[in-house]
């Protein structure tokens, strides 16, 4: 009966039950709540196949998350106070539960100035995103080990806080404001492309990046130039969703799909959120990667899209957010402008990092490359090394197409 719910159930219950309870306890028994939260979904998968599944799933996992989590509580107190505090979490009603302002408020306090950059977005990838840790490592480039120890630096501050650190400032929400886009950006990039072997994409994720973006956009402390042209770039890439998959689940390359299909009224949505961020001085990497996303949207074939402004648009963002890897994509840019030769020189003497020269992507361009270039033995080598470094099966028949 649990193949009716799919990952993307428990997925999003481990993130609405990790925030819903952090706010009712407080975010110094993180690792309590993930714990108990862990043993409820593992309880669910466990028990519903063998007899009927709850008419409210999301409840029952509440309450035995919260029974677990009591019980953690209770054993660690040292004063029969606490214990009485502890024992106070009731169980809220459908009509109060507010899930989507506990997840952005939870992105909020993984965001903590405290706690370092790197550790933030690992934090609220595996608290809030149900994220394990070689998803985590794949998707930001890092190896497990690093990823662990993020994680416990970041656990250890919400430790040591004290119990009124849960609630922000307008200043300190207006701090962490940043650091919670990006977050989002990462989430919806996972679905996107995802890394999970077993599907190349998770609408899902998608979805519920772009709902919380959506919230920020609404809110008045968070309704900015920068979240608005995030929301667009969400909306634009959604709308090219419905044509990046075959029948049988495979990729399809851009210059595959049947534009028919791709979705005209969140294009609309998209083209409108990118005109509102286009108030005031600010320009960021999201307006940059939506004006990307606009141009092929508005392109009426691959071949007719305006490729000179694509490769305007990564020059700039290289300049806002510099990285080998939007170079890398402006070489392909560039190479459909004007060529492969003219592509190879943007990458020219390029040296790549360590996370990019150890990622399929770095390969598999310049296999492209090479091949368009007629440098058969140069593209053959680099295409070896893209498919054994393709993080799934579906990436791998793409880049077969792809590279010969």
């Amino acid at each position: 009966m649990t193949e009716a719910f799919g990952d993307h159930f428990f997925r999003h219950e481990y993130g609405r039950l990790v925030a819903l309870l952090v706010r009712r306890v407080g975010a110094r028994h993180l690792e309590a709540i993930e714990d108990a939260v862990q043993i409820a979904l593992l309880e669910a998968v466990e028990s519903w196949p063998r007899g009927v599944v709850p008419d409210n799933p999301g409840a029952w996992l509440y309450r035995v998350a919260k029974n677990r989590l009591v019980d953690e509580l209770r054993r660690e107190a040292r004063r029969d106070e606490l214990a009485a505090e502890r024992a106070d979490v009731t169980l809220p009603s459908s009509s109060d539960d507010d899930s989507g302002d506990d997840l952005l408020r939870m992105l909020f306090l993984c965001c903590d100035d405290a706690i370092p950059v790197e550790s933030q977005l690992v934090l609220a990838l595996k608290t809030l995103c149900g994220f394990d840790v070689r998803e985590i490592a794949e998707r930001l480039f890092l190896t497990e080990a690093n990823v662990y120890k993020r994680l416990e630096r970041a656990r250890a501050r919400l430790r040591e806080a004290p119990p009124a650190a849960s609630e922000l400032s307008r200043e300190q929400l207006a701090t962490r404001l940043p650091a919670v886009r990006a977050i989002l950006y990462v989430l919806f990039t996972e679905g996107h492309l995802s890394s999970c072997a077993r599907h190349a994409i998770r609408r899902e994720l998608c979805d519920e990046a772009r709902r919380l973006t959506l919230i920020l956009a609404e809110h008045a402390l968070s309704a900015t130039p920068e979240t608005f042209a995030l929301l667009a770039l969400m909306h634009l890439h959604l709308a090219r969703m419905p044509a990046r998959q075959d029948g049988s689940g495979g990729l399809l390359l851009l210059e595959e799909q049947d534009r028919s299909l791709w979705d005209q009224e969140q294009i609309q949505l998209g083209l409108a959120w990118l005109a509102r961020s286009s108030e005031g001085e600010v320009f960021s990497r999201y307006h940059a990667e939506a004006g990307i996303a606009a141009e092929h949207c508005l392109a009426p074939s691959f071949s007719e899209t305006r490729w000179e402004r694509i490769v305007e648009s990564y020059a700039l963002l290289d300049r806002v957010a510099p990285s080998a890897l939007h170079t890398l994509n402006r070489a392909l840019a560039v190479a459909e402008w004007r060529g492969p030769a003219h592509g190879l020189a943007v990458i020219e003497g390029l040296e790549p990092p360590s996370w990019l020269s150890g990622s399929y992507l770095w390969s598999a361009v310049l296999s492209d490359l090479h091949r368009r270039a007629g440098h058969a033995v140069l593209a053959e080598r680099h295409r070896e090394t893209a498919l054994e470094l393709a993080p799934s099966e579906a990436v791998r028949r793409a880049l077969r197409r792809r590279l010969g």
